[in-house]
C-alpha cells in the first residue's frame, strides 16, 4: 500500500512539474539544430614576424557535462580544482601550422581528443608554446616550427589560478607557475562550522560594486590559499626547471627587459568577504632571478573605501619600461582617487631604474586619468591616454622624455563615443625582448581601425609621420565586402613590405589575404568554407530612421529568403541600450551591410528562419547628461522602440500588431521596462537580466549615483516595481551560475514571481551550470527551443483583426 502511495505520488509530481513547465532538453526545428552545430572555421594565431600561420580548431559548442565538473567559487574567481586553473569549458581541438607564403598545411601531433587552452608565440618567432587541460591538471607544451612534428610536454603541474606563463627575453625560456612540490592533500571541508561568519564596518564608506563568487567562510580562505599559491620557475628549452624563490600567492611575475629581474605582485592577508581578489592587499615588488626582493614599490593595503569609478591611492598599474635593462614605471593619483574632486591635475606617471637606489621621479601629469601607455624602441618617446569622465572625452599624448622638461603634443583627441572620427589602434609589434612596442619604420607609425562611416563600416590603414604630423592612407576597404587588416610588415632595407587582411561579404566567409605594400598585389592565404550555405540568401540589409526628438538611430534589418514583397511579417526588435553624450555619436553606424552572417549559439537570428523580420541591434540610445541621463530612461527607450517598428513598418515589411521585443543582460533589463512601460509589444523575450536596481546600490551600466542619491530614478528604472504593468507575455531566461555583477540569478527568479502573483503571463527558464552567457549544446539548443516556440505562440501565429497599416 505504501508503495502504491509512493508511486502514484510521484506520478502527481511529474505530472504536475509538466503543468508548470519542468522538462529534459529540448531541441529547436532541425534547421536550426543544424545551423547551430555548424562546426566553426579556424581562428588564426599569426607569428610575430607575420611568417607563421598557427590554425586553432575549435568545436561549436561543449557538452553539459564540460559546464557540470566541480567548480570551486572563491574570491571573485571560478577554479576548476582538477586543473588547477580557472575554469573554461571552451577549448582548441587542435592545431596546423603553415608558412605564410606556402599552401602547404602540417597537423602538429596531440593527444586524441585534446583540450587546449591557451597559445602563446615566442617574440622570435620560431616557437610557440600552449596549454592542454587534462583529466589530472594543466600541461605546458612547447613547438618548435621547424620540428613541429616533435612537440615538447614541459610540465605537467602548472598552476593557471593567479599568475600567468609567459616567455622570457631570450625567447627560449619560459617563466611559469607551478604547483609547489610539497603541497599536500586539499582541505577538507570542516563537518560542522567553527562559528558565525562575522563582518564589521566602522563608519568608513566604502561604495562596492556587487560582486559575486566570493570568499564566505575560513574555510572558503584555506582554498584560496591551497589553489592560489604558486612556485614561480624557469623552463628553459631542454626541459630543465629552475625554481625561483619560494612558493607564494602570485598574480603577477613579469621579467625585466634584459631578464635579470622580475616585477611581482603578491596577495597578502587579511582577505575579504566583500571584495574580489583583485581588491586584496599586496606587495608590488622586485625580485632578484633567486627570488630575493630587491625593492618593494609598495604595500597596497584593502582596496575599500574608494569612490564609485574612483582608483585607489598610491602606486598603481606598475610596469617595466620598454627600451631599459631595468625602469619601472606606474602613475599615482593627484585627486586621492575620487573623480569628484576638482583639481588640475588627476594623475602623474612615475619612474625609478635600477638599482632602485633613488627615489622614483615623476616624468609628467595628466589633466585627466590615465588610461594606457604605448613605448617606442627607444623607451624615451611615449604614447600616454587619458579618459575625462565627465565629458566621456579621450586624449592621447605623444610624449618626447628625451628632452627636459618633456615635450607633448596631442596625436588623439576624441569624444569616446565618435565612432566617425576614430583614427583606430596604434600597430605593435615585439621588441628584441618581447616587450610591445610602436612599429615604426623610417619615421613613421602606422594605425588600422574599423573605420566606422555613415554608409557602414570601412576599415583602413593609416600611416603618420611623426616630424611633421602628416597622416596617409595606405588602404581602405573598398567594395562590397568587409575587409580589415590584421597585420603589417612595412618594408625595410631589401625586404618587401605587406599587410594581412580579413576579408568577408554578405555570401563569403572570413578569409586572410596578403596584400603587396602598394596596396594592389592580394593573395589568397586561406581558403575556409561557408559552415551555414542555408542561411546564404536570407536578405539583409543597413536602415537608418530618426526618433521623434530628431536623434539618428538604425538598425540592422533581415528577411526570410523566400519573403514576398507586400507579405506582412511578425517583427522582433533586439537592442541593447548605450549611453551618449551627445545625439550627434549616438546615431553613428558601427556595423557592414557586407558582414558574413553567422547564426552561433543563442543568437535571437535564428528567428528569422520562423518567419520573422527581425530589427537586429536597434540602436537605444540614451543621450544626456553622464551623471543624470538615466533619469529619462524610459522615455527615451520607449520613443527608439517606437521609431524602429515604425520603420520597418513603413518597409512595407513588418505586422505592427505583432511585434516583439529582446534583449540580452542590459537588453534584457530594457526589454523589461518597455513591457512594462508601453503598449508597442506583444511579447518578450528577456535573457539574463536584472529588474530590481536597490539590488544594484551602488550604481549598474553607466548610472554613477548610488542609490540613496537618486532613490526615485532607482525605482522608476526597477521593472521589478512595475511588474503589475506588465500585460504582455515575457519570458525569462537565466543561467543558475551566473556570475556577472548585478544580474544574480535571483534577479529573474523574483521577476517571474512578481509578474505571476499579480496576474500576468510569464516563462522562467533556469538553465543548470550556465553563467552570464550559454555555452553548452543542450543549454543553447534549448534556449532556441524556447525563444522559438514563445515567439511563434504570442506573435507569430496570433490572429489579428487587421492594421491601418496593411
Amino acid at each position: 500500500m505504501m508503495l502504491r502511495l509512493m508511486f502514484g505520488t510521484l506520478i502527481m509530481g511529474l505530472a504536475m512539474g509538466n503543468l508548470f513547465g519542468q522538462s529534459t532538453y529540448r531541441l529547436p526545428p532541425p534547421e536550426v539544430v543544424e545551423i547551430i552545430d555548424a562546426k566553426p572555421e579556424p581562428s588564426l594565431s599569426l607569428s610575430p614576424d607575420g611568417e607563421w600561420l598557427l590554425l586553432l580548431e575549435r568545436d561549436a559548442m561543449p557538452a553539459i557535462s564540460d559546464l557540470s565538473r566541480r567548480m570551486l567559487k572563491l574570491a571573485g574567481l571560478r577554479i576548476d580544482p582538477v586543473a588547477n586553473g580557472l575554469f573554461r569549458t571552451d577549448y582548441y581541438r587542435g592545431l596546423s601550422l603553415r608558412r605564410r607564403s606556402s599552401d602547404d598545411v602540417v597537423r602538429i601531433p596531440l593527444p586524441a581528443n585534446v583540450r587546449i587552452g591557451t597559445v602563446n608565440w615566442s617574440h622570435l618567432s620560431d616557437a610557440f608554446a600552449f596549454t592542454v587541460i587534462t583529466d589530472r591538471g594543466t600541461e605546458l607544451w612547447r613547438c618548435d616550427v621547424h620540428a613541429w612534428e616533435r612537440p615538447t610536454k614541459l610540465t605537467d603541474r602548472l598552476s593557471a589560478v593567479l599568475a600567468d606563463w609567459t616567455w622570457m627575453p631570450d625567447g627560449t625560456t619560459i617563466v611559469a607557475p607551478i604547483i609547489p612540490a610539497n603541497r599536500g592533500p586539499e582541505p577538507e571541508a570542516p563537518t560542522a562550522p567553527l562559528g558565525p561568519v562575522i563582518e564589521e564596518s566602522l563608519g568608513n564608506k566604502s561604495p562596492t560594486r556587487t560582486l559575486q563568487d566570493l570568499l564566505t567562510s575560513p574555510f572558503d580562505e584555506l582554498l584560496f590559499d591551497y589553489f592560489g599559491t604558486s612556485q614561480m620557475v624557469m623552463i628553459h628549452q631542454d626541459g630543465t626547471v629552475v625554481p625561483i624563490g619560494e612558493p607564494k600567492m602570485f598574480e603577477l611575475f613579469s621579467p625585466s627587459p634584459i631578464g635579470n629581474h622580475f616585477l611581482v605582485s603578491i596577495i597578502e592577508r587579511p582577505y575579504s568577504y566583500t571584495l574580489s581578489y583583485g581588491s586584496f592587499p599586496k606587495t608590488i615588488a622586485v625580485f632578484d632571478l633567486q627570488g630575493n626582493c630587491q625593492y618593494t614599490v609598495a604595500k597596497v593595503p584593502m582596496e575599500e573605501n574608494i569612490p564609485i569609478e574612483g582608483v585607489r591611492g598610491g602606486p598603481r598599474r606598475v610596469h617595466w619600461r620598454a627600451g631599459f635593462p631595468a625602469n619601472l614605471c606606474w602613475v599615482e593619483a593627484l585627486d586621492e582617487g575620487d573623480p569628484k574632486r576638482k583639481v588640475d591635475h588627476r594623475d602623474r606617471f612615475m619612474s625609478i631604474l635600477f638599482p632602485f637606489d633613488t627615489p622614483p621621479k615623476e616624468l609628467f601629469r595628466l589633466p585627466h586619468r590615465f588610461s594606457g601607455v604605448s613605448y617606442f624602441r627607444d623607451g624615451t618617446r611615449l604614447l600616454a591616454t587619458e579618459v575625462d569622465r565627465d565629458r566621456r572625452w579621450t586624449t592621447t599624448y605623444l610624449y618626447d622624455l628625451s628632452i627636459k622638461p618633456p615635450k607633448s603634443t596631442v596625436f588623439i583627441d576624441r569624444s569616446i563615443r565618435d565612432q566617425y572620427g576614430d583614427p583606430g589602434r596604434v600597430v605593435m609589434e615585439p621588441d628584441a625582448q618581447g616587450n610591445s612596442v610602436v612599429l615604426e619604420a623610417d619615421g613613421k607609425i602606422f594605425m588600422t581601425s574599423n573605420g566606422a562611416t555613415p554608409d557602414g563600416l570601412r576599415p583602413f590603414l593609416d600611416q603618420y609621420q611623426l616630424n611633421t604630423g602628416s597622416k596617409e592612407r595606405l588602404w581602405r576597404c573598398e567594395g562590397e565586402c568587409l575587409e580589415s587588416v590584421v597585420a603589417v610588415q612595412p618594408p625595410s632595407g631589401t625586404r618587401a613590405g605587406y599587410f594581412l587582411t580579413r576579408h568577408e561579404s554578405s555570401t563569403s566567409p572570413p578569409n586572410y589575404f596578403e596584400w603587396g605594400w602598394n596596396g594592389k598585389d592580394r593573395i589568397q592565404r586561406t581558403s575556409f568554407r561557408d559552415p551555414t550555405p542555408s542561411i546564404r540568401s536570407i536578405q539583409k540589409q543597413i536602415v537608418k530612421y530618426e526618433r521623434a526628438d530628431g536623434v539618428p538611430l538604425s538598425a540592422t534589418f533581415y528577411l526570410p529568403a523566400d519573403h514576398k514583397p507586400g507579405t506582412r511579417l511578425p517583427l522582433l526588435v533586439w537592442a541593447y541600450p548605450l549611453e551618449f553624450s551627445d545625439a550627434a555619436t549616438a546615431g553613428q553606424l558601427t556595423s557592414s551591410p557586407f558582414q558574413f552572417v553567422r547564426m552561433t549559439g543563442i543568437s535571437h537570428l535564428t528567428l528569422v528562419t520562423q518567419g520573422f523580420c527581425i530589427m537586429d541591434n536597434a540602436t537605444m540610445p540614451v543621450v544626456g547628461d553622464p551623471d543624470t541621463m538615466n533619469d529619462t530612461f524610459i522615455e527615451q527607450i520607449v520613443a527608439s522602440a517606437q521609431a524602429a517598428i515604425d520603420k520597418a513598418v513603413d518597409l512595407g515589411v513588418a505586422d505592427r500588431n505583432r511585434v516583439a521585443v529582446g534583449g540580452h543582460s542590459y537588453g534584457a533589463f530594457m526589454t523589461a521596462n518597455l513591457m512594462a512601460h508601453c503598449d508597442l509589444f506583444r511579447a518578450g523575450v528577456a535573457r539574463s537580466g536584472a529588474y530590481n536596481r536597490t539590488l544594484t546600490p551602488f550604481g549598474f551600466q553607466a548610472e554613477r549615483r548610488p542609490l540613496w542619491e537618486a532613490k526615485d530614478s532607482y525605482l522608476i528604472l526597477s521593472p521589478f516595481l512595475s511588474a503589475d504593468q506588465i500585460k504582455q507575455p515575457l519570458l525569462l531566461i537565466h543561467g543558475e551560475n551566473d556570475n556577472n555583477p548585478g544580474t544574480f540569478p535571483v534577479q529573474s527568479q523574483r521577476m517571474y514571481q512578481a509578474i505571476r502573483g499579480t496576474g500576468g503571463t510569464a516563462r522562467l527558464v533556469m538553465l543548470p551550470f550556465e553563467g552570464h552567457g550559454y555555452r553548452a549544446r543542450e543549454s543553447v539548443l534549448h534556449v532556441q527551443a524556447e525563444m522559438i516556440d514563445w515567439l511563434n505562440r504570442y506573435v507569430r501565429d496570433v490572429v489579428t483583426s487587421g492594421s491601418k497599416d496593411q
